[in-house]
């Protein structure tokens, strides 16, 4: 009896553990294959290796990726780690009116 009570500890704490590990795996693992499921023709993606590329075409296993002007390798689909989301300036609206305000501050062409 006494032995279980204390070893009782150790396994509340293990099984927690592993409930809450499998929880988080669960959930990146939706999230690859959302992101797997989203992918268009046209969209910037990282590959697992590190290689930055547009999709030209996708299949239900693989992807050709864009690499270089005229260079398109295949990939499979679980090698697409994460979208490039293109980035968008961020000024403030208050930023715009003073420039629109201003004509000397406007960019000349």
């Amino acid at each position: 009896m006494n032995q279980t009570v204390v070893f009782l500890p150790l396994l509340v704490v293990m099984g927690a553990f592993m409930y809450f590990a499998s929880r988080r795996q669960k959930r990146a693992m939706a999230a690859t294959i959302d992101l797997h499921e989203s992918l268009r023709v046209g969209d910037r993606v990282h590959t697992t290796s590190g290689l930055h590329g547009t999709i030209t075409g996708i299949t239900d296993d693989d992807v050709d990726l864009e690499i270089a002007t005229g260079v398109v390798t295949t990939w499979m689909k679980l090698a697409i780690r994460d979208r490039i989301e293109p980035e968008i300036l961020d000024t403030d609206a208050e930023e715009v009116d003073d420039l629109a305000d201003d004509p000397e501050r406007l960019p000349r062409d």
